[in-house]
């Protein structure tokens, strides 16, 4: 019993980190969670963190809402697993009913799960590409659509994404995100429209920094591919489920893609992705084509449902415009008052702001990430991203109390302050 309690502080706890587990899973923060609610987490030492990461946009209702964990607990008392290929069960056809009730578009849908993000693009995939009996795949630059072969094939960024994991699958093609003009040379020069199966996009591409397209580009990529009988698939992994303040970040956009990919916080924090598209695209794959040992478990299938209830039952999409319009006010007073504070990224609650060296007007990732250091030791947990990494995203759970968001707002303002000051 002594010896265990000499490992419950983080400094022990990280050398069987290094002992046992591979360098390359990275770790933003030196710290080992023992608690987490709402939007703080507390590390094994006792150490409270106003959370701004939320589990990568994973935790958008908050860390274990009373919702969610009864919903959990109630289930797993239940059953924990049959897998529905086995032995079907309720939660499963109630979340794909939801979901396709909720999700854009004036037509049948159907929906099944997966366990992650990179799941539902693989299985989007493969969708996309029996229903249109046609193999080309085109995506974005600054892309990220998960870790999987076909999930680092579809994302941009080299390392650390894909250094050395190569060879990658073919029929890929990759094209600037937000340029419509160039599709007309590169369906072209680059790839016969009559070979694209589909396009894929992040409404708000997360990883690649935030960035949002101009207003005419999805509409106008919509009708490129309904001229070509081309699928667009929208991946929502990062920016759906209320994030930018509304369900689907698509909605912005007034465009109706053919598939939706969701994950993070589908569930709240447990591992499900959902996978939603017109039903005859969804029922064409023969029995048997998809499907997998633990997707649309039931105990995360009832996480979700809950999630849906809290998102109903708690307006949660509106409090998701009324933080989005918080975190631009904060974003532009800072961008105005620091110079070391660049182009700020984003819509509605989703948003980022770039951290330069302004003398040479680059990109500073040393920067960025000393901020996300020196804000961890004041008790803040943020996160970077972008293609230079300089980038600092801001994924704080939707339902944020003021007192706690303020906090992290003066946090942020102080080390901005420290940083500016040693230009």
């Amino acid at each position: 019993m002594k010896e265990e309690e000499n490992t419950k502080n983080n400094r022990n706890l990280l050398e069987i980190r290094k002992k046992y587990v591979p360098k390359a899973v990275y770790n933003t923060i030196p710290s080992f969670i023992s608690k987490a609610n709402g939007s703080k987490m507390t590390d094994v030492e006792g150490f409270e963190m106003i959370d701004f990461a939320g589990g990568i946009a994973t935790v958008n209702v908050g860390h274990c809402h009373p919702k969610v964990v009864r919903a959990i607990k109630d289930q797993a008392e239940k059953y924990i697993h049959t897998c529905f290929h086995v032995a079907m069960y309720e939660p499963y056809i109630e979340l794909a009913k939801r979901l396709c009730e909720i999700a854009p578009g004036d037509f049948p849908k159907m929906a099944f799960f997966a366990n992650s993000g990179a799941e539902a693009v693989e299985n989007a995939i493969k969708i996309a590409r029996y229903y249109t009996k046609r193999s080309g795949i085109i995506t974005f630059e600054n892309a990220f659509h998960g870790r999987t072969l076909m999930g680092m094939s579809l994302t941009s960024k080299v390392k650390p994404y894909k250094l050395g994991f190569g060879p990658f699958a073919p029929e890929i093609y990759r094209i600037p995100f937000g340029d419509v003009k160039l599709f007309e040379t590169f369906l072209i020069d680059h790839v016969a429209p009559e070979n694209v199966a589909a396009i894929i996009a992040e409404p708000v591409q997360g990883e690649g920094g935030f960035i949002t397209p101009p207003p005419e580009f999805f509409p106008q990529i919509a009708e490129i591919c309904q001229e070509y009988g081309i699928l667009l698939i929208a991946d929502e992994i990062q920016s759906g489920m209320g994030r930018t303040g509304k369900m689907f970040a698509i909605e912005h956009w007034n465009v109706v893609p053919d598939i939706i990919l969701l994950a993070k916080s589908l569930a709240a924090g447990l591992p499900l992705s959902a996978i939603i598209g017109r039903k005859e695209i969804m029922d064409s794959p023969h029995i048997g084509g998809l499907g997998g040992t633990f997707g649309g478990n039931p105990v995360a299938c009832r996480a979700a449902l809950a999630v849906l209830d809290i998102f109903k039952e708690d307006d949660l999409l509106h409090k998701a415009e009324v933080l989005g319009e918080k975190l631009k006010k904060q974003l532009e007073i800072w961008q105005n008052k620091y110079d070391i504070v660049g182009t700020i990224h984003g819509i509605g609650s989703m948003l980022a702001f770039e951290i330069i060296d302004p003398e040479a007007n680059k990109p500073d990732k040393e920067k960025a990430i000393e901020l996300v250091n020196l804000c961890h030791k004041k008790g803040l947990v943020i996160l970077t991203c972008g293609k230079y990494g300089n980038t600092i995203r801001l994924l704080m759970p939707l339902i944020i109390q003021d007192e706690e968001l303020e906090q992290g707002f003066k946090i942020i303002e102080e080390n901005l302050q420290i940083l500016e000051k040693r230009n």
